[in-house]
């Protein structure tokens, strides 16, 4: 749906990438370049590792996560945690950045529970500055670790795209990034005149469909696909593979839900996919017999 937008990976330990299926658990295919490697952990020297893997695996970028608030992330004390040491943020940067020559960058929030966000970030931000860091994206609100869910600390905590802004013209030679709240493609523009990047987190998988115009409107040049029907279409020789494999339909179809929203044959897209693709037995035509509930609709409103 986009050559040129960015793809992260879902944080990985960096433990994990040291010590499991390296192929399962970091694995990918050339055709989701650029993309970049999302890593958690609080240990300079396990990072390091992880990074390196992550660098010779071919990833475009090693990403920090400062950001997480799960309880799982919590017991390890990584993710969000670490906005309250900044010096060990910069430690691992600094240990990352000498044993890759990609970008590294992290992600963060702008404070954690009851730090002051001008303070939490600023910390954070000169740490990972004076480690190297080549550029912070910053999810424009708060976590909060104690009380709130991750999806609730997706949502409740108040978001403050100001503090980026202040962050930005305070570091002008630090590229920075925002997260947070940000769907239509109308809202990423105002963000790109203040700094130098937008990270669509759950929109994008909530309405895949906005990312077709990520390329025309952000690069300049036609989207690799016309529509999320061609998008399928391409995807296929990528699903047959998969299946080849061993692999299930339905890990690729559990992340294709939110296709054609509000579209006539949306739901019986979605139900096909619920009740006919989740099988050992499932093919693609089952994915293909789903999406046929909204091409039919398409085609009779076009007669």
């Amino acid at each position: 749906m986009s050559r040129h937008a960015l793809l992260y990976t879902e944080m990985v330990t960096a433990q994990a990438v040291i010590r499991g299926d390296r192929e399962r658990l970091i694995g990918f295919d050339a055709v989701e370049h650029p993309v970049a490697l999302q890593l958690g952990g609080n240990d300079p020297k396990l990072l390091a590792e992880a990074a390196r893997i992550g660098a010779d695996f071919g990833y475009d970028e090693i990403n920090l996560n400062c950001g997480c608030p799960s309880d799982r992330v919590q017991g390890g004390a990584f993710g969000a945690c670490l906005m309250r040491e900044p010096a060990l943020v910069g430690d691992c940067v600094a240990a990352m950045k000498a044993v890759v020559s990609i970008p590294l960058t992290v992600k963060c929030r702008i404070g954690v529970d009851d730090q002051d966000p001008e303070a939490a970030l600023d910390a954070l931000a000169a740490s990972v500055r004076a480690a190297g860091v080549d550029a912070l994206i910053v999810h424009a609100r708060k976590a909060w670790l104690q009380g709130l869910s991750p999806k609730e600390n997706r949502e409740i905590p108040p978001l403050d795209y100001e503090r980026a802004y202040r962050l930005k013209a305070a570091n002008p030679d630090l590229p920075t990034a925002v997260n947070g709240g940000i769907k239509a493609p109308s809202e990423w523009l105002p963000h790109l005149e203040r700094l130098d990047g937008v990270m669509i987190g759950r929109e994008a998988y909530q309405n895949p469909e906005i990312l077709l115009q990520a390329d025309p409107l952000l690069f300049g040049v036609a989207a690799p696909v016309p529509d999320a029907f061609a998008m399928l279409e391409a995807l296929e020789p990528h699903i047959a593979a998969h299946l080849e494999r061993g692999g299930r339909l339905h890990a690729f179809t559990r992340h294709l839900v939110g296709l054609f929203p509000g579209r006539p044959g949306a739901r019986l897209f979605r139900r096909h996919l619920a009740e006919r693709c989740v099988g050992a037995e499932a093919t693609l035509a089952d994915l293909r017999a789903a999406v046929a509930h909204v091409s039919r609709h398409e085609a009779a409103a076009a007669a």
